[in-house]
């Protein structure tokens, strides 16, 4: 299973390392666009009879449709607004879809065939790496690595951005603080949160690596540069950095991905090749875009934020500093490639 899809709890420190369980029984997730060529796993156990709870979906003759399914809806059926036919439109005149774009499923992990075996361990399995990510359309690239555990947790952490979408009440593509992805369930306050963070590490003989990904960057086009099945790439890139296998390219923001590793890994693990034009609409490093992110991050803790760690502030003047001396369009192809641990 994909570590990007459940909660895990994080046990007491053993041996100097961190430990971790999964807590979830199962998963659950938009809808919308999961069809066979996308996500077949998750489309096999949705098209599959078995335990799936959908919701707000199409159903005629006992089969569900949903927004990007690749399939012909049919022209009638039972959705949110009861019994739906095709042209229907609702009290103010609008046509009403077929299937909500906020449709969603829930299924139990053990119906998931790349599931890890040890998914119900109660010892749990050492954590190497922590993921963050947020949406963002025009910032971070698709996967970067933090220099280290500080810097993971202020730069990439506690600075992420989301951008609402159909999961969301309200209007679309509005960029949101959102603190570890965490934001609503915080019950303490964010400065000592974030020191806590810092502080986790003390006595680990080696913490976890901390990676930012974005599954939702796009060109100039409005189109999205990653398909959904690039997150295996970038997944596997991941742990091959765990492992120290593979070097990297460091930039202002974090190490990025070598160009010959990624290509490598896309006939590997997608069995597709990788044209370097791509790479580089990928993992050119939006300057403005990310100084203007710094600005935006450093006057939220300023304004909402009273117990801000110290640090906090420096390390992230020194990341604009350090953008602010690159000037050339594509300045990750020229930068010192490191193993630094």
């Amino acid at each position: 299973f994909s570590p990007l899809t459940i909660q895990v709890e994080v046990l007491p420190q053993k041996l100097g390392k961190v430990f971790a369980v999964n807590v979830e029984r199962g998963i659950f997730g938009i809808i919308k666009d999961v069809n066979p060529e996308g996500d077949p796993l998750i489309w096999e156990i949705l098209t599959t009879p078995g335990e799936v709870i959908f919701s707000n979906i199409l159903v005629k003759d006992g089969v569900p449709y949903w927004q990007g399914d690749g399939r012909l809806p049919p022209d009638e059926g039972i959705n949110f607004s009861a019994r739906w036919f095709k042209d229907k439109i609702d009290e103010k005149g609008s046509p009403i879809p077929y299937a909500h774009p906020n449709a969603r499923y829930t299924i139990r992990l053990g119906g998931l065939k790349n599931r890890d075996p040890q998914l119900e361990d109660p010892e749990g399995v050492v954590v190497k790496g922590i993921i963050y990510g947020g949406r963002d359309s025009d910032t971070w690239p698709p996967v970067f690595e933090s220099f280290d555990w500080m810097h993971g947790v202020i730069t990439i952490a506690s600075s992420l951005e989301s951008e609402t979408t159909a999961a969301t009440l309200g209007k679309g593509g509005v960029r949101k603080f959102n603190l570890m992805a965490n934001l609503d369930f915080l019950s303490l306050p964010i400065g000592k949160y974030i020191q806590n963070h810092l502080d986790f590490v003390k006595d680990l003989e080696k913490p976890p690596l901390i990676f930012g990904v974005n599954y939702f960057l796009k060109g100039q086009n409005s189109n999205y540069l990653t398909g959904m099945q690039y997150k295996r790439v970038w997944l596997k890139w991941m742990e091959l950095r765990v492992h120290n296998d593979i070097e990297a390219i460091k930039t202002p923001i974090g190490f990025f991905p070598r160009y010959q590793d990624l290509k490598k890994l896309f006939k590997e693990v997608l069995n597709k090749d990788y044209p370097e034009e791509d790479y580089r609409k990928q993992f050119t490093l939006r300057i403005p875009e990310n100084i203007a992110k710094i600005e935006r991050i450093v006057e939220t803790y300023k304004t909402k934020v009273t117990d801000s760690p110290d640090i906090f502030f420096k390390l992230l003047q020194e990341q604009k500093q350090w953008l602010e001396k690159r000037s050339t369009p594509f300045p990750i192809l020229y930068w010192v490639r490191s193993k630094t641990r």
